[in-house]
C-alpha cells in the first residue's frame, strides 16, 4: 500500500509537470497529458496492445536468456581462478564495446524478425550480469567457504549454499540496470527495419506528425519498463528473503 501511494504521488507530479510544460510551450508537438491519456485508452483497445505484447515478449525472453547464461558463468569465473585468468581478459575487451553497433550485422545474419533483436538484447544483458556476478562471487569471504569445506561440503554444495545466495543481491541490482538498458536498445532496434513493437509504433506516429499517438507509445513503453522493474522486485524479495532478516 505504501508503494502504491508513492507511485500515485510520483505519477501525479510527473503529469502535473507535463501539463504545465505543455501549457507554457503551447505547441502541437507536446500535447497535454489529458489529450494523450484519452487517446491512450483508444489505442490500448486497438493496435497498441499488439505492439506492447511484441515488445514485452522480445525484452522478456532476452532477460531470461541473459540471466540463464550469465549467472552460472559469473559464479564460476568468480570462484575458479584458473578459468578466470583466461576468460576475464576476453570479457574486459568485449564489455566496453557498445553492442548496439552489431545490430546491422545481426539483421543481415538473423533477419528482420524477433531473433535478431532478442540476440542483441540478450548479449547486452549477459555482459552486465556476468561482470557483476563475477565480482560478487570473488568478494565472498574465504571463511564462509572454508567453514563449509570443514564440514565436508562438495564443490556443488558450496556453490549452492554459499556462492549462489551471496551473489544474488548484486545480480538483481545489475539486472534492474540491465533491464533499463534493454528497453532503450529495444526501442532503437524496433525503430527501423520492422513493422512491430513499440519502437516502430512511436516512430511511425512521429513520421505521421501524430504526436498524441507518439506520446501514447512512449507511455506504453514507460509502463512496460515499470512492469518489468516491479516483477524483478517481486522475484528478488522471494529469492533473497534471507537478506531482509
Amino acid at each position: 500500500m505504501e508503494k502504491l501511494k508513492s507511485y500515485t504521488v510520483a505519477i501525479f507530479a510527473i503529469l502535473a509537470g507535463w501539463h504545465l510544460l505543455a501549457v507554457i510551450l503551447n505547441i502541437q508537438a507536446l500535447p497535454s497529458p489529458i489529450i494523450v491519456m484519452v487517446d491512450f485508452t483508444r489505442l490500448v483497445q486497438g493496435e497498441l496492445s499488439r505492439h506492447f505484447a511484441v515488445s514485452l515478449y522480445r525484452v522478456g525472453v532476452s532477460i531470461l536468456l541473459g540471466v540463464a547464461l550469465a549467472l552460472p558463468a559469473g559464479l564460476i569465473l568468480g570462484r575458479e581462478e584458473w578459468l578466470d585468468r583466461f576468460v576475464a581478459p576476453i570479457v574486459f575487451v568485449l564489455y566496453p564495446i557498445p553492442k548496439i553497433v552489431f545490430l546491422p550485422v545481426l539483421l543481415l545474419l538473423l533477419g528482420l524478425g524477433n531473433l535478431s533483436k532478442i540476440v542483441l538484447i540478450t548479449v547486452i544483458v549477459f555482459f552486465q550480469i556476468l561482470v557483476t556476478t563475477r565480482d560478487a562471487a570473488k568478494e565472498i569471504p574465504g571463511q564462509s567457504v572454508m567453514s563449509m569445506e570443514s564440514l565436508g561440503a562438495t564443490s556443488w554444495q558450496i556453490y549452492k549454499h554459499v556462492v549462489y545466495p551471496a551473489s544474488l543481491p548484486k545480480m538483481f541490482t545489475a539486472l534492474r540496470i540491465a533491464s533499463g538498458t534493454a528497453i532503450a536498445v529495444l526501442f532503437f532496434a524496433e525503430s527501423f527495419a520492422t513493422e512491430e513493437g513499440l519502437g516502430y509504433f512511436i516512430m511511425d506516429a512521429w513520421s505521421r506528425f501524430n504526436y498524441s499517438d507518439m506520446f501514447g507509445g512512449i507511455v506504453a513503453m514507460a509502463l512496460m519498463g515499470l512492469l518489468i522493474y516491479e516483477l524483478l522486485d517481486v522475484v528478488e524479495r522471494r529469492a533473497c528473503a534471507w537478506a531482509k532478516l
